[in-house]
């Protein structure tokens, strides 16, 4: 889901029926397309894959290939369920479409007219964006994808709040850039409106009328399921590997739904005709158009001297378009954790294709989806499987040269400014959530809600993280975590190249609590002589140690280490205790703009 899908085109011919079949009744567009698909998913070492062609009003050619579970042996069937990631997004955008039918919402208003307690970063946002911009990726925002994958949550509440805190890289409407955010907001406000959950929704509007019935939302659903995929990913281009199913938790709008090619099938039915199945409309005729007609510009998508016929590169609503050698393309691709996925159809052809594959990040959804289109729209076939093929070999030889020849910023011979420990502590930032920063087997580790990362030291106070396995793969990181300290000399944040259109995200620190008994914290309390006036130590509860200075506020205390502290609301400020034969003499003030001490009266 992650990924932004290609946007290459599939289309069919509006030729009759009869004239495509031969004297035994198959489809001649589709002979001998079985053995082809075979092929392709050898080529690309994939577990298995579904595919469904519909032509108008029918499916007229759907089959499984390969395994739903490798280990098993478990074929994938048209039954089976896959998760079809951002395939989800125009799910999410027509219940919008049906609200509006209704008179209950206006595409043109903002978004916080049915939401109020959305909040943008800055206030150019909060007055200009409307509810076509959420739906046609024209925010002015950049992905932020990390502050749900790293920091997933199964509240709503929490992810609408750190949108205020997640900073646009252009004006609104300015330049067209993916942000699953902006679907999840789409959900949230159909809740709103309705009173329903954003799943129930689609279950009474969408998969009712159309005999979804055993599509679902969540990993509970999915594993309850019969005849349902596993993911898996292709390391190092040579092992076939079981990856862990995502919970999307929270994020469900932007890429929840599990579904099948033959269930898939009913919907890009309803969309080749005009939001009607069985005669019966679902979608309106109007949204229907609206979606499938460009809202913003995605890129030039100029016709290139390798693929001349494949141009244009726009967005709709929830649907990506594009020409494809001379027919009018509507797709979205999906991604997620060991599943990849393609949803297309052809307006003026009356085609759809839908390919589901159990393969993280996979190549097949493009290759397949392609193929097909050659056949069925009766254009001059090209080998996509080989170009396809040879494409990525060559990307994978020269991102292998261009290692040899890499020169490292490394510089060698420096030592972090401080020991392990004192970089450990509760890492946040309101836009993306927290992270715990802790030391085991004299090893840092960064420790997120589903990931392990063990940190190497790099050079100065900047280390390069890995994913924490029994064999760690130290040719793998992508990440530096590059710390700083505050006016007092200590940690104080790191930050992260997460978010490539934006500056480093920058983690606040805050040291990490330690549990300390009533007995030990009952030595500290006292009154001490501070400069002439006396700072005064007291517990509240039995259990939280607090500070007061006269003419200051009182100040909640942190345990950090044996007989030592920081204050909760104050960056840099550490109160250190001194001990004689048991009992505490004296409190250490350890201040940005000095030391101070303070005898125990």
């Amino acid at each position: 889901m992650r990924n932004i899908p290609l946007i290459l085109g599939l289309w069919l011919c509006l030729i009759p029926a009869f004239s495509q079949r031969n004297k035994s009744g198959v489809d001649k567009r589709l002979a001998s397309l079985d053995a082809e698909l075979q092929k392709v998913l050898d080529t690309w070492q994939a577990p298995g894959f579904a595919v469904a062609v519909i032509e108008k009003s029918k499916i007229v050619y759907v089959k499984g290939f390969g395994y739903r579970d490798l280990e098993h042996k478990l074929p994938v069937t048209p039954n089976t369920l896959f998760a079809i990631g951002s395939c989800t997004k125009a799910f999410t955008s027509s219940v919008l479409g049906l609200l509006r039918e209704e008179k209950k919402m206006d595409f043109n208003e903002s978004p916080r007219r049915y939401y109020p307690e959305l909040k943008f970063f800055n206030s150019e946002m909060n007055e200009s964006i409307i509810m076509k911009d959420l739906m046609s990726h024209r925010t002015g925002l950049p992905r932020h994808d990390y502050s749900w994958y790293l920091f997933p949550t199964e509240s709503t509440d929490s992810l609408v709040q750190r949108i205020a805190h997640q900073e646009p890289f252009a004006g609104v409407r300015e330049k067209w850039y993916y942000n699953n955010f902006m679907f999840l907001m789409q959900g949230v406000i159909t809740e709103k409106i309705t009173g329903k959950s954003w799943a129930e929704n689609i279950e009474d509007r969408i998969f009712k009328p159309l005999g979804m019935t055993r599509s679902n939302f969540t990993l509970a659903d999915w594993k309850k399921s019969e005849d349902a995929a596993f993911g898996y990913q292709l390391e190092k281009q040579t092992t076939i590997k079981k990856m862990d199913y995502y919970n999307i938790a929270a994020m469900s709008p932007a890429g929840s739904i599990n579904s099948s090619v033959n269930e898939m099938s009913n919907w890009v039915i309803t969309w080749i005709n005009g939001g009607k199945f069985k005669g019966k409309a679902v979608l309106p005729a109007s949204y229907v158009t609206e979606a499938m007609s460009s809202q913003m510009v995605v890129a030039p998508g100029l016709p290139d001297k390798e693929i001349s016929d494949v141009h244009l590169a726009n967005y709709g609503y929830g649907w990506f378009l594009a020409s494809y050698k001379g027919h009018y393309r509507v797709e979205h691709g999906g991604n997620i954790d060991g599943f990849s996925a393609s949803t297309a159809f052809f307006p003026s052809d009356s085609v759809g294709i839908v390919v589901l594959v159990n393969q993280n990040g996979s190549t097949v959804p493009s290759v397949v989806r392609n193929i097909i289109a050659d056949r069925m729209l009766n254009v001059a076939r090209t080998d996509w499987n080989k170009d396809l093929k040879a494409k990525q070999d060559k990307a994978l030889k020269d991102q292998k040269e261009a290692e040899k020849t890499k020169t490292s910023s490394k510089v060698k011979g420096t030592r972090p400014s401080h020991s392990k420990q004192e970089f450990s502590g509760r890492y946040a930032h309101p836009g993306y959530g927290s992270f715990d920063l802790v030391v085991e087997r004299d090893s840092l580790f960064a420790k997120f809600k589903l990931t392990k990362l063990w940190l190497r030291h790099y050079h100065y106070d900047v280390f390069e993280a890995f994913e924490a396995k029994t064999k760690v793969d130290t040719t793998a990181s992508q990440l530096l975590f590059n710390f700083a300290t505050n006016d007092g000399g200590d940690i104080s944040l790191v930050s992260l190249k997460i978010e490539p259109e934006l500056e480093p995200i920058q983690f606040k620190r805050t040291p990490i609590k330690l549990d300390v008994d009533k007995a030990t914290l009952e030595k500290y309390a006292g009154e001490y002589e501070l400069g002439g006036m006396v700072a005064k130590f007291y517990l509240k509860a039995g259990e939280t140690l607090f500070l007061t200075v006269p003419g200051q506020p009182e100040y909640e205390l942190i345990a950090t280490g044996k007989d030592k502290f920081s204050i909760k609301s104050l960056d840099g400020f550490k109160i250190e205790f001194t001990t004689l034969e048991g009992k505490v003499t004296e409190a250490i003030f350890i201040q940005p703009n000095g030391t101070f001490k303070g005898k125990r009266k």
